[in-house]
């Protein structure tokens, strides 16, 4: 095996996997309401859309196992609990919205076909991709992201470097607030605990012998790669975003914007390039998730085929319902559900990559028993009506800004650690 081959490979691969419809549609809307402060938004978002799930993957390359691995400090049973919670939101909103998108951007537009068979036809590709996961990884590195890649920088280019009408003012008062929980939506964190346990699969199917030191560094490298990708794509389109946002309507939608972005920029090519770009897109994150679902209750069930196989068809059936709805309509349905994973998803891949002995079986334990807590009215007030919670919101720093939980968890982290050394 050539090492730096294969680390180029996996990385491109695990580009691909990431760089889905969120990464596509999130970015250029987020400049668009930031105007001059786009580079605000772009530091919150690149946080939890790019650095945390860099350090989940270098968490993935310390442990070497499956997500269970992520929670197995606090204890087996919460782990479980945890992947069970977090498998179903991943089926059920991040996969079908890629059929969503690709609906609304490539097939609707020119073909006026229902959204029903568009997740349906996707979904049965998904279906043949996954089967033969074998190949899944090379496809998607050597084939695909090359593509993805080019068209995408193209695209960021020539808006840049085309005179462009002055900015609007920005919307947000806390811009940097705003791209870190807009972050959330790509699901780029929850993807990095996914997608690492599937390169260590492909890395041990890959028939040569590597120590366990050996494979740390590829995925360490593998996901540096990565992200150094999602980083210039996430701030072109962002940046690409503000540059244009006194051309279109205050109220554009998420895919209208980056259909309006690639037209100014590449002309009357510029929605079948970008149309084709998203169908990549799109298409390698969905069987990237599939792939890492499924290849997760496989090694549940002692190496099951039967499982695969079951998952697979269970994760596309549900793409092909939730998928023929609008992109909308899935964004704001995920909100409660990621205000509940999220937190303690960073928390876990914090701790997982912290020294050993600031990250004890008590720290964690405590830590994230903290970030639940702390996290409640956060996705509450998503549930029910705000004002029933506002005194709760009012009294804990940085709750009004969904972030509750950050200065406890910290605090708790602290306190834990110099009480432990102290007893040491």
């Amino acid at each position: 095996m050539n090492n730096t081959k294969e680390t180029l490979v996996f990385g491109f691969a695990l580009f691909a996997g990431f760089f889905g419809a969120g990464n596509l549609i999130l970015p250029p809307l987020l400049g668009f309401n930031s105007g001059p402060d786009w580079w605000l938004v772009t530091l919150g978002f690149v946080i939890s859309a790019t650095i945390i799930p860099l350090i989940s993957l270098f968490a993935h390359a310390r442990l070497q196992g499956t997500m269970l691995a992520f929670g197995n400090k606090v204890s087996p049973l919460f782990s479980l609990f945890f992947v069970l919670c977090v498998f179903p939101i991943v089926i059920a909103l991040p996969c079908p919205r890629t059929a969503a998108v690709t609906h609304e951007m490539v097939i609707q537009p020119f073909f006026g076909t229902s959204a029903i068979l568009t997740s349906s036809i996707f979904f049965a590709l998904a279906f043949i991709f996954v089967i033969n996961r074998n190949n899944a990884l090379n496809i998607l590195g050597k084939y695909l992201t090359p593509i993805i890649v080019a068209i995408l920088i193209l695209i960021i280019l020539l808006g840049i470097i085309s005179p462009v009408p002055e900015m609007n003012s920005s919307i947000y008062s806390t811009p940097i607030v705003e791209g870190l929980l807009e972050g959330y939506q790509t699901y780029d964190a929850i993807a990095g605990m996914l997608m690492g346990g599937m390169v260590i699969i492909s890395i041990n199917n890959s028939k040569v012998n590597m120590s366990f030191e050996d494979k740390k560094k590829m995925i360490a490298k593998s996901g540096f790669i990565a992200m150094c990708g999602l980083f210039i794509v996430y701030a072109g389109l962002i940046a690409l975003g503000a540059l244009y946002n006194s051309e279109f309507d205050s109220g554009i939608s998420r895919t209208n914007l980056l259909l309006g972005l690639a037209s100014k920029t590449l002309g009357n090519y510029g929605a079948i390039s970008l149309g084709i770009l998203v169908s990549l897109a799109c298409f390698t994150t969905a069987v990237a998730i599939i792939v890492s679902t499924a290849d997760f209750f496989k090694e549940l069930f002692k190496g099951s085929e039967k499982a695969y196989l079951l998952t697979t068809i269970i994760c596309c059936v549900v793409g092909i319902i939730v998928g023929s709805y609008n992109v909308g309509f899935i964004i704001d349905i995920a909100l409660p559900a990621l205000m509940f994973i999220y937190p303690i998803s960073i928390v876990l891949i914090i701790l997982n990559v912290v020294p050993e002995r600031f990250g004890t079986t008590l720290v964690f334990k405590s830590v994230v028993l903290i970030t639940f807590i702390f996290s409640i009215p956060d996705f509450l007030k998503f549930i029910i009506p705000i004002e029933n919670i506002q005194g709760v919101i009012d009294i804990i720093p940085l709750a009004k800004h969904s972030l509750g939980w950050v200065l406890p968890a910290i605090i708790t982290f602290v306190l834990v650690n110099l009480l432990e050394h102290k007893k040491a």
